[in-house]
């Protein structure tokens, strides 16, 4: 693994704490870039689109918490595998992939599925 995407995984890893468990935009937008572009049809693109989404979690999810259980670099992306608790009644894996140009996160996709409460296999979703 390169130094640069060594790099990129802390800023990412530091960034979602910031915007998921902490929902802390000004703290976070040293990490975004000015183009940020966002691939959840639910979230707006730009910094302000994500400060928005913040406000979004603040007021339906304060306490909600995120554990980050991967992260997988590679050029210019970081990919995390995160568990993902909203309430006690909804849990969910996902998968988020950040592209980053210059240090700056400038890009965003995910991938969410809720945990269901029995599953076909004894293998679990992290």
């Amino acid at each position: 693994m390169g130094i640069i995407q060594e790099k990129n995984k802390k800023i990412v890893t530091q960034f979602y704490d910031l915007i998921i468990n902490k929902k802390d935009f000004e703290a976070a937008t040293p990490f975004i870039g000015k183009r940020y572009k966002q691939h959840n049809p639910l979230v707006k693109d730009y910094p302000e689109g994500l400060k928005e989404f913040i406000g979004f979690l603040k007021e339906n999810f304060p306490g909600a918490r995120s554990e980050i259980k991967r992260v997988i670099a590679e050029d210019d992306y970081v990919v995390l595998h995160v568990h993902s608790v909203r309430s006690k009644d909804l849990e969910r894996a996902i998968i988020e992939i950040f592209r980053l140009e210059d240090g700056k996160i400038e890009e965003h996709w995910d991938v969410i599925q809720e945990i269901p409460e029995k599953s076909a296999n004894p293998n679990g979703m992290f």
